[in-house]
């Protein structure tokens, strides 16, 4: 029973949201009605998971080329630059687009 519920709160959610959206585009308005036409609300509920997967998996590649450029990039970069601002009459903002030059070919080719 509260799984039928649950369903009808995600239903009455999508239902707004598709309402706001059809507002600026009919578009997802008459996807929706094809969806429901051709296939029913159990179909639907298929369209909404498959779209809810396809947002988590761009978000997942998203945030692993984030962390992946803090990682190799900006950190390294900056750590590079700070060091070499000890050993080399230059300043902090003269090496660093030095240091991040070589960390982009670091990371370039690493792959």
């Amino acid at each position: 029973m509260k799984s039928f519920d649950l369903l009808n709160q995600v239903n009455e959610i999508v239902d707004k949201a598709s309402n706001q959206a059809a507002e600026y585009s009919g578009v997802l308005g008459s996807i929706k009605g094809f969806i429901v036409e051709h296939f029913g609300t159990n179909g639907l509920y298929a369209a909404y998971l498959v779209l809810v997967i396809f947002v988590l998996i761009i978000v997942s590649r998203l945030a692993k080329i984030t962390f992946s450029t803090l990682k190799y990039l900006v950190i390294p970069a900056l750590a590079l630059a700070f060091l070499a601002t000890f050993f080399l009459p230059y300043s902090f903002v003269a090496m660093l687009p030095v240091t991040v030059t070589f960390c982009s070919l670091f990371l370039l080719f690493k792959g």
